[in-house]
């Protein structure tokens, strides 16, 4: 006969990650600038794992730059659930963008915990 181990019976269903949905041009390289720098703030802060990460070019889906009503590109938009809970239109920077995420990351310290 088998039982349940502990752990299992216990474990809370695992949360959703939000979506993170990168829309951009092809043909700019102020949006191959900004998807490196979303690259860079994600690992810089150990967050790989943090976004669904979607990267969607006006000219494949230009119906989901209509549906999104995006403006501007670069633009990225955090999705929970169908909820949109975050929209930073026309990301400069890695600072720009690291503030904006801010909610969603990760705040583990680099070095340790200070003495």
């Amino acid at each position: 006969m088998t039982h349940p181990t502990p752990a299992a019976a216990s474990t809370p269903p695992a949360t959703p990650r939000p979506g993170l949905i990168f829309f951009h041009s092809t043909t700019s390289g102020r949006c191959r600038r900004v998807e490196a720098y979303i690259a860079q703030v994600l690992q810089r802060r150990r967050n790989h794992d943090t976004f669904r990460f979607y990267a969607v070019a006006q000219e494949q889906r230009p119906d989901l730059i209509e549906k999104f009503r995006i403006a501007e590109l670069p633009t990225l938009v955090v999705l929970e659930g169908k909820t949109v809970r975050g929209r930073l239109e026309g990301a400069a920077g890695c600072r720009q963008i690291e503030t904006f995420l801010a909610p969603w990351l990760h705040t583990t310290r680099e070095h340790g915990p200070s003495s």
